[in-house]
């Protein structure tokens, strides 16, 4: 007998009367799965939410947060700091692409997005170069719920209850091409011009003096994993290079191995001037999020406020909350001890395999994937667009595997220590469940 009411807690991003009708509780979880109030094992087939890359319940990330919060359980980040702060920022800016050697820590991935646009237009600012206040963003991106975010973000169901954004903003074309790449394995051959819409259109309509930055999720994953076409991400720096702009790369969801890679900047070899994290940095144990700098961006800081001045007037009152440093440290050292970047690499051939076997499934009328993620689109049903994803998540769940969906696109993200035949099954479920729904 449950000793709680369903009624009091509103939940996020939830069809909340369909849940509380049919309640899907998870109580536990290890390793590669979770387990429900049935007792029935789940295996994890979106690593939480995008998050839990080493898998759950780990226990050095456990021991060190447990440390932590009988030691020091909080401590205010404005004027004052504690070393964990410290020795995390070091451990995550040894981590990053080179080149992003300052670290700015935020509390999750729609703090990191609405903290990187404020440092690209108040950059610019410190410079003496106040005329660059626009934001440029994409169709379909996601950068979290704030209104920064939803501002540059492109997901029409993010907006349109929130007509109020940020005034200079301008979204470049989505890359998802359809007819040209469908099936794709790994980046798509064609599609690469369209980063050229930044200056062909973008920057026709805008003069170029104005624009701040120009933000992307290298690899679009809430909107349904959106592959990056061949030398897209190459050709939007060499435009922003060419006009002064800032480049910000949205690595929430692609940071810490997703991809095969320790970051998509390196996994693409294009480097940002800002990139955010979240999500893997603390292995999902405690939120938080952080922002990567080029460290002439922070040096302009420096260089133009007076000795005692707030260089930057920003923050959470939780950044660098002490737990989420500890978990951080914890998080770092494990995927490098387990080489898990280098896991996903070499597990991604036979993903990438059974992924694209689910062809045969029906309604499937596009897989693409890249490292251990992979989106599955489905036709949608003639006047309920997103009905049919629905009902494969749900078949999924009474089968035992816990997926994502957008509309009718099923994203599959694991734990980077999912094995071979962790992957069959996962797949192998999703094509039951596509035979039997309607």
């Amino acid at each position: 007998m449950q000793d709680y009411s369903l009624d009091a807690y509103w939940m996020p991003f939830t069809a909340n009367r369909q849940f509380k009708s049919a309640p899907r509780m998870l109580v536990s979880a290890q390793g590669m799965y979770f387990k429900d109030d049935a007792g029935r094992q789940i295996l994890d087939g979106s690593a939480g939410l995008w998050c839990v890359n080493a898998g759950h319940t780990r226990t050095p990330i456990v021991e060190a947060v447990q440390r932590q919060v009988a030691e020091l359980d909080y401590a205010p980040p404005f004027q004052m700091a504690h070393p964990k702060a410290f020795e995390a920022a070091e451990r995550l800016a040894e981590m990053a692409p080179a080149g992003l050697s300052k670290v700015f820590f935020v509390n999750s991935g729609s703090e990191a997005a609405d903290t990187a646009l404020k440092m690209a237009v108040a950059y610019h600012r410190v410079r003496g170069d106040a005329a660059r206040v626009k934001l440029i963003g994409r169709e379909r991106g996601y950068h979290g719920v704030n209104f920064g975010g939803i501002s540059v973000g492109g997901i029409a169901g993010n907006r349109k209850h929130f007509p109020v954004g940020l005034p200079a903003v301008d979204h470049l074309r989505h890359t998802h091409d359809l007819a040209r790449n469908a099936f794709s394995r790994g980046e798509p051959e064609y599609g690469a011009e369209w980063a050229d819409e930044l200056e062909n259109r973008i920057l026709t309509l805008h003069d170029p003096s104005t624009i701040a930055a120009v933000i992307v999720e290298p690899m679009a994953g809430s909107t349904g994993v959106l592959i990056p076409p061949k030398g897209y991400l190459k050709r939007l720096r060499e435009i922003c290079d060419r006009h002064g702009i800032l480049l910000i790369f949205d690595e929430v969801i692609t940071g810490f191995g997703r991809l095969g890679a320790d970051w998509a900047a390196n996994r693409f070899d294009v480097l940002p001037d800002i990139l955010t994290c979240a999500k893997g940095l603390t292995n999902g144990t405690v939120p938080m999020g952080a922002v990567l700098v080029k460290p002439d961006i922070h040096d302009a800081f420096m260089a133009a406020a007076g000795e005692r001045a707030i260089e930057f007037p920003h923050g959470y009152t939780y950044s660098a909350h002490p737990l989420a440093c500890a978990a951080a440290v914890a998080t770092l050292k494990l995927y490098q001890d387990e080489g898990l970047f280098e896991r996903a690499a070499r597990l991604s051939p036979h993903f990438e395999e059974k992924a694209h076997a689910l062809r045969a499934a029906p309604y499937v009328k596009d897989v693409r994937n890249l490292g251990l993620v992979a989106g599955i689109e489905l036709e949608s049903r003639p006047g309920a667009p997103g009905q049919r994803g629905f009902d494969a998540f749900l078949k999924c769940w009474e089968k035992g595997v816990l997926l994502r969906f957008t509309g009718d696109i099923l994203a599959v993200s694991p734990p980077l220590i999912i094995d071979e035949a962790q992957i069959d099954t996962l797949f192998g479920t999703m094509a039951e469940a596509l035979r039997e729904i309607a």
